[in-house]
């Protein structure tokens, strides 16, 4: 579908839609670029006000992923008035601006239709110095792959609406996700660190995939050294999964060499993120300034994998 529809082209357009990035970047001036993004989403938990939380973050995580620093948002949100009382949609936008207000972005409104299902999410306004935007186009080969946050938010968000995730796994699914990228991108800034996305809707692997192809390289990913949240491998080998990562799979299989990996860490590796964290390709000079900088903010990363040589796009799995 988007093949069909035109292209913007300006000389002020440092990032747009070629590489599907995680945000447009526009130069203002020499000093300044504009960045901006949207996310929005159904409810993932069943409490309003951690959803509106988890939204934010989820939304805010695009500025961060560009290198950038938000500065304003819009709420964008269908609601379904009839079906649900007016308290659960106070409670979302409060959850959101508790969020925004913890990162110091301002809101300034936004915008609300009815519906038949409810939705909500952020439009982000950031700036960055154009010599700094981090896109996910500059992964070199050595690079090692870091990621951020630990997996399986989809999986267990499924386990929950089958009532079959205990309370300890529920609360340590809703901290990851009601935590934003701050921390995260704080310590990777003034790094050498040449490439940097989030990874979001199309898991792990789907968004490792689109960083190799937008840097014409090739991924290897460790599938022992994911770092999964609690009960996660547990949820998918019950079979708790999204469509997403089914459909998340369909398309990776073509460019991912699966063989040898098991079927629950083949789920894993796709499974549909919300607001996951950062997967950034970092010169191997610069990985352990980065964990200890990352250990510092409280962030609990792991190096999952590296940057090779090879066919443009792809990636293989090593299994120990």
């Amino acid at each position: 579908m988007l093949a069909a529809l035109p292209v913007a082209h300006d000389p002020r357009l440092l990032v747009g839609t070629s590489t599907f990035d995680d945000a447009g970047v526009m130069r203002l001036s020499d000093e300044v670029a504009l960045v901006q993004s949207v996310d929005f989403f159904t409810p993932v938990v069943d409490e309003p006000f951690d959803f509106g939380r988890i939204a934010a973050a989820n939304a805010l995580s695009d500025i961060y992923a560009m290198g950038a620093t938000p500065l304003t948002a819009l709420a964008v949100c269908a609601f379904p008035r009839d079906t649900l009382p007016l308290k659960v949609l106070e409670d979302t936008l409060a959850g959101g601006l508790e969020v925004l207000r913890q990162e110091k972005v301002l809101p300034l409104g936004g915008h609300t239709v009815k519906g038949p299902e409810f939705t909500y999410g952020l439009a982000v306004t950031g700036v960055v110095h154009p010599d700094k935007v981090l896109t996910n186009a500059g992964a070199r080969p050595g690079d090692a792959l870091v990621l951020t946050k630990r997996l399986g938010t989809g999986v267990l968000a499924t386990a929950l609406k089958r009532g079959e995730l205990g309370e300890a796994e529920r609360l340590a699914m809703v901290a990851s996700m009601a935590r934003t990228n701050r921390d995260a991108a704080e310590a990777i800034a003034d790094l050498e660190v040449h490439a940097l996305t989030d990874v979001t809707g199309y898991g792990l692997l789907g968004h490792a995939l689109e960083m190799a192809e937008a840097s014409w390289v090739s991924l290897v990913i460790d599938a022992a050294a994911l770092p999964l949240l609690p009960g996660a491998r547990d949820a998918a080998a019950a079979g708790a999964i999204p469509g997403g990562l089914v459909a998340n799979r369909r398309w990776a299989e073509s460019r991912a060499d699966l063989g040898g990996v098991d079927a629950t860490t083949a789920a894993l590796l796709v499974d549909p993120q919300t607001s996951g964290g950062l997967l950034a390709a970092v010169a191997p000079a610069a990985v352990e300034t980065l964990m200890a900088a990352l250990a510092r903010r409280g962030v609990d990363a792991a190096v999952v994998g590296s940057v090779a040589a090879g066919p443009r796009g792809t990636a293989r799995i090593r299994v120990a």
